[in-house]
């Protein structure tokens, strides 16, 4: 047995006396790589930063013990000459882990100096390699550049270099493809994977992305409620489960449950687009910006058809203009060619608008930033209601919003005093049950779903799917889903709408697309979202 390189021995972690992780046990070897699994709120990462204490007001307990050290014993002052130098991390979102007053080459040319003792051009000239060597295009420059400039994966890329800047023994990799697209992850894990090959370094991985797991991790060990419920090697764990919940987690994958047959494509479409193109203006370079401004083509030529009680997936990394799509669809850019919602166009007047505006609705991809922390639940779901039923009276009101809540199931039984309260005391999914609600109480033909599940465990996405599968069966429902995960278009949608660049690269039946892709960017998404 080779010495661990990482030994956690009855680790237990409270805040204000309530524990939340509970006594778990885990070791780590030289070079291996260990994938910590579960959802949110249950113990992953916390375990994880705990590791080099920081955790702010965590009272920890029990051993880490690192080559031959006890992490969780060591001064402050010891603990600092291990964390950057020996023990690196990853964490989960660069854009808010990176500086936004420095450049990236000055952030990770501060890690050199600090713990190698280089000089400025020596730490520069380093950062400078260190961001080449993960694959960061023209790093001479990148390496003035501030995180906003940078490409999510290009800021992922940063991070990984600041984190590999000394060398270290052990990376800890807080979900580190979380808010990536499905090639950027894959680039990503055959980057970590080729780095720890070549440094010998062991990784602890912190996910709830299963297949991530599969492709990257050696080990894994999975988390419920603070407790480590199961661990082994990777094949034998996910081939045979021995714990009811990581059956569960393997389980969650999305689901197929819509209705085949399609409505008669001579009917009048919910919303049609025609050669729709969006632009942005930008400021020429150089001189030619004092005269005039140029202009960037978001969206260009793009066709498409949505039919009564049909589903139209558009996929695509970020960049390649699905959100501004989703924009003009809603009426909320300026757009040019044909775009009509049941046969109206949109307008620059606002009564004109206003109807339309109650056929199409919106759910956004995060419901916790979507929903306003300042309004009760009645008053979130009930708000359409106020514009496109003024005459309503407050007790029909109410009904209305109760109706609203247990068509997405929420009732009184289950959340007492549901009505009067607040976002933030609902789960992920809870809020974005109450975000479809708020979007179905003025009965509309369409919903444009921005990323719905993006931002949800796996469980919790697959709980939504079925929702909005069950919702489209019993009203007809038309939905505009906007991703870029392959397997919630696959589950979810009819026809398909593959997008690079502000072009449609390719269009057709779902499955048809899926199964059969033709263009060579649409073969590289779905080669990226299947399991190795």
């Amino acid at each position: 047995m080779t010495t661990p390189l990482l030994d956690v021995k009855n680790l237990r972690i409270a805040f204000a006396g309530k524990e939340v992780v509970h006594g778990i046990d885990f070791s780590i070897a030289p070079g291996e790589k260990l994938a910590l699994v579960g959802e949110s709120g249950s113990g992953k990462t916390v375990t994880a930063l705990s590791l080099l204490r920081l955790v702010l007001n965590a009272d920890t307990t029990g051993q880490a013990l690192f080559g031959g050290r006890d992490l969780l014993a060591l001064s402050e002052r010891e603990l600092r000459g291990i964390r950057g130098s020996e023990i690196a991390m990853i964490f989960q979102e660069p854009m808010t882990a990176l500086n936004p007053l420095f450049s990236v080459g000055d952030q990770i040319a501060e890690v050199l100096q600090l713990k190698q003792g280089l000089s400025g051009r020596q730490a520069m000239q380093s950062a400078v390699e260190l961001l080449a060597s993960t694959g960061v295009p023209e790093p001479q420059r990148r390496a003035h550049s501030f995180p906003h400039q940078l490409s999510g994966g290009q800021r992922q890329r940063a991070m990984i270099a600041m984190a590999l800047a000394c060398k270290p023994q052990l990376l800890l990799a807080d979900e580190p493809t979380t808010a990536l697209d499905v090639t950027l992850r894959v680039q990503i894990l055959d980057l970590l994977d080729d780095l720890q090959r070549q440094t010998g370094m062991a990784v602890l991985m912190i996910t709830h992305d299963l297949n991530l797991v599969r492709r990257f991790a050696d080990r894994v060990a999975v988390m419920e409620n603070g407790h480590i419920v199961e661990h082994g090697v990777v094949a034998p764990v996910f081939a045979d489960p021995q714990h009811a919940y990581t059956q569960k987690l393997i389980d969650s994958r999305p689901l197929r449950d819509v209705a085949e047959k399609l409505p008669d494509a001579a009917g009048v479409p919910v919303m049609q687009a025609s050669a729709l193109r969006v632009g942005y203006p930008v400021k020429k370079p150089g001189v030619a910006g004092w005269f005039g401004k140029g202009e960037f083509v978001a969206v260009q030529a793009a066709d498409f058809r949505i039919g009564p009680g049909q589903t139209l997936g558009v996929v695509g990394e970020s960049g390649s203009g699905k959100s501004t799509l989703a924009l003009a669809a809603l009426g909320l850019m300026p757009s040019g060619g044909t775009l009509q919602v049941v046969g109206k166009a949109w307008g620059v007047n606002a009564a004109h608008n206003k109807a339309i505006r109650r056929v199409v609705q919106v759910v956004f991809q995060d419901p916790f930033s979507s929903l306003s922390p300042r309004m009760t639940v009645e008053e979130i779901v009930g708000e359409g209601l106020l514009v496109h039923e003024p005459a309503l009276r407050s007790d029909g009101r109410r009904q209305r919003v109760q109706q609203a809540l247990a068509d997405v199931g929420m009732t009184e039984v289950q959340f007492p005093g549901l009505l009067q309260r607040y976002p933030h005391e609902f789960s992920g999914g809870q809020r974005q049950r109450i975000a479809i609600a708020r979007a179905l109480i003025v009965q509309p033909e369409l919903l444009v779903l921005d990323e719905p599940t993006s931002a949800l465990d796996v469980t919790i996405q697959k709980q939504v799917l079925q929702l909005l599968q069950r919702l489209q069966r019993e009203r007809g429902l038309s939905y505009l889903l906007i991703t870029h995960d392959v397997d919630v278009v696959r589950a979810m949608a009819h026809t398909v709408l593959v997008m690079k660049d502000g072009e449609i690269v390719e269009s057709g039946p779902v499955l048809q697309v899926l199964d059969a892709p033709q263009h060579a960017y649409t073969q590289r998404l779905v080669a990226a979202a299947t399991v190795e």
